[in-house]
């Protein structure tokens, strides 16, 4: 009866040790083809009144590729596998929390962008977003209703914006959310 029972033991083991959960992590690598080595990110198109925003966006997001380390970031397309292309489309702000007087004592920084990646090789659109939106929120002392005045309050706003929106588009685009 053993020598019956140890061929249908072994299988069920191996059935055991062989099956997966189906779990995984999410954005752990890219799905980008295997051909893509250079990627193009010419300087984004401005829309807006905001001075030198599509530089600082343009530069950060290449800042953020090339610190991925796997792809050579170059500053136009000639040449690149790939090209990540964007027109800033507006930045506004609104009043995102109030006091007891209602007052406005925190606003959102709220950037529209047109994004396309293209795969050069292949003339395919790999990933795009006609409307990408990036909220962050600031803390802003008086009133503001011009994007242009809350930059001159806080230099460093726009670096900040800057920043976050790079880490969101370059995420979205290489981890495939």
């Amino acid at each position: 009866m053993r020598r019956r029972l140890f061929p249908h033991a072994l299988v069920l083991v191996a059935l055991c040790l062989s099956s997966a959960c189906g779990y995984s992590l999410a954005g752990r690598g890219a799905f980008l083809p295997a051909h893509i080595k250079v990627i193009g990110v010419p300087l984004f198109t401005n829309n807006t009144s905001v001075f030198d925003v599509e530089r600082r966006i343009t530069e950060r997001v290449r800042s953020e590729l090339a610190g991925r380390g796997r792809y050579r970031v170059e500053t136009s397309a000639e040449g690149a596998d790939a090209v990540l292309s964007g027109e800033i489309s507006s930045i506004n702000i609104v009043p995102a929390a109030f006091n007891a007087q209602r007052q406005a004592t925190r606003y959102a920084l709220v950037l529209t962008a047109k994004i396309e990646f293209r795969d050069q090789k292949d003339n395919k659109l790999i990933w795009n977003n006609p409307a990408m939106q990036f909220r962050e929120e600031y803390e802003i002392s008086g009133t503001v209703t011009d994007v242009n005045a809350f930059f001159g309050q806080d230099v460093n706003a726009l670096d900040r914006l800057a920043t976050e929106f790079a880490r969101t588009l370059v995420s979205s685009i290489l981890e495939a959310f």
